[in-house]
């Protein structure tokens, strides 16, 4: 199966499952291929045949992106080196989660979450330590009398009921000693861990160094944040830190490209619910496709995020 053929199955499977998606991301090189949302569950997807292509660089930037975002990223492929990813097991790339498009079908349009999560080692599970201990105590056996059922150390039990992860085949055997459910789901959408402030940030760099590193300090004393980035169709995520809000933001001189890009930062600012802003040298229109255009000079006159936000409203709801 071509990846483009891959991307259509899984938009299909998430429009399936409820989900508004937005238009593909056909600009190189990208961070993710598209963005979707189901009430508050907003993702950003990587489509790839063979997860191992999927390198730092980009899970760095995906995992930035869904902390600006309020957004889950994710990798949806086929296989692993030579092996097929099994249904039903998370596993994970530079600090992305990667499932198979069965797994994805079953959490999104089953809704049924997975139990299990690929690790240096095998196969693990999350046993809930509290209930493993509250089942042992019902049976009345001791530390000791599970680990030797298990055939691992006193320790070892101890440690699952503190919460430490088990191995399938050790979560399995606890299942059936107990004669109940002992494993908790493996968390995809609620990743709350988010990124360090220490996280290298390529994308900054790259953009202090350019032409475009005057925009960012006109942005920034506006009153923004400016969050670049390095392969997502838009050249930062602006943050208004005071209202809360973003901005998807791409600045260059309008071309043909720039164009393009603009309509796929609408279609993506409809599915984050943020705005997006285009900046650009010259122009005599006012939008493309809900994605407003502003020119530099523009932005060197404005003081106040306020009335950025106001113009960028004001331009998007003009016809493009």
């Amino acid at each position: 199966m071509s990846r483009s053929a891959l991307v259509g199955n899984v938009i299909a499977m998430l429009e399936d499952a409820g989900f508004a998606v937005s238009d593909r991301c056909a600009t190189r090189p990208k961070s993710f291929d598209v963005a979707a949302r189901r009430d508050e569950d907003l993702l950003l997807l990587k489509v790839l045949a063979n997860v191992d292509a999927f390198d730092g660089v980009t899970g760095t930037e995906m995992r930035r992106l869904g902390a600006f975002l309020d957004a889950t990223p994710l990798v949806f492929g086929l296989r692993s080196r030579n092996e097929e990813l099994s249904p039903g097991v998370v596993y994970m790339r530079h600090g992305v989660p990667a499932v198979s498009p069965d797994t994805a079908y079953e959490l999104f349009v089953e809704r049924v979450p997975p139990f299990v999560y690929a690790a240096p080692g095998g196969l693990y599970v999350n046993v809930d330590g509290e209930v493993l201990a509250d089942e042992r105590r019902e049976e009345d056996w001791s530390l000791g009398q599970l680990a030797s059922e298990l055939g691992v150390s006193r320790r070892t039990v101890s440690k699952y009921e503190d919460g430490m992860s088990a191995s399938v085949e050790v979560a399995a055997r606890l299942e059936e000693l107990f004669d109940a459910p002992l494993a908790d789901p493996v968390e995809m959408l609620d990743d709350d861990e988010g990124i360090e402030e220490d996280t290298p940030d390529e994308s900054a760099t790259d953009l202090a160094e350019s032409d475009d590193a005057e925009l960012i300090v006109s942005l920034t004393r506006v009153g923004f944040d400016v969050h670049p980035t390095l392969r997502a169709p838009f050249k930062a995520v602006s943050e208004d830190t005071a209202e809360d809000e973003s901005m998807l933001t791409g600045f260059s001189r309008f071309t043909e490209t720039a164009e393009k890009r603009a309509r796929i930062m609408s279609s993506i600012g409809e599915i984050t619910r943020t705005g997006s802003v285009y900046v650009v040298d010259e122009t005599e229109r006012d939008a493309v496709a809900g994605t407003a255009l502003i020119e530099r000079e523009e932005i060197d006159g404005i003081g106040d995020p306020v009335d950025l936000r106001d113009l960028v409203r004001e331009r998007a709801d003009e016809p493009a």
